[in-house]
């Protein structure tokens, strides 16, 4: 089984940070279904402002309201108005990785979907055999 890319928000906005909540990720539900990644989700954390790097879970936020809260002490890390990246993984079969397109939302700094595209590598096959053998 390979670990792949699925699909990501790219970039979100934080819009809260909150240091006592239990911990995870809140992200407006509606962000969450457009990018396929399901309430509960391990997800990683990129921030685009100070390069930290975070796996925590999802939790959804009101549809519609665009918010998206750090939590627990991954709020340590993270500062409202931080642009960040979220990515969740798949694992899947070589026979699947070979046909799958993850899923690229690409956000404006209101959190606002502005393209949405299920992308793959053109040609892209792994061979582990040198060419020459």
């Amino acid at each position: 089984m390979l670990e792949m890319f699925k699909s990501k928000l790219h970039p979100l906005t934080v819009t809260q940070a909150d240091l006592y909540y239990e911990g995870s990720i809140t992200i407006d539900q509606e962000l969450l279904d457009i990018a396929g990644i399901y309430t509960y989700e391990k997800v990683q954390v990129v921030n685009i402002n100070n390069g930290s790097r975070l796996e925590t879970y999802t939790i959804p936020g009101k549809p519609g309201s665009r918010e998206v809260c750090m939590n627990g002490p991954a709020a340590r890390l993270t500062n409202v108005g931080d642009r960040i990246i979220v990515i969740a993984y798949a694992r899947m079969t070589t026979e699947e990785a070979e046909q799958h397109k993850p899923r690229v939302v690409l956000m404006d700094g209101e959190n606002n979907p502005v393209k949405v595209t299920d992308e793959s590598v053109a040609g892209f096959r792994y061979n582990p055999q040198p060419e020459n053998s």
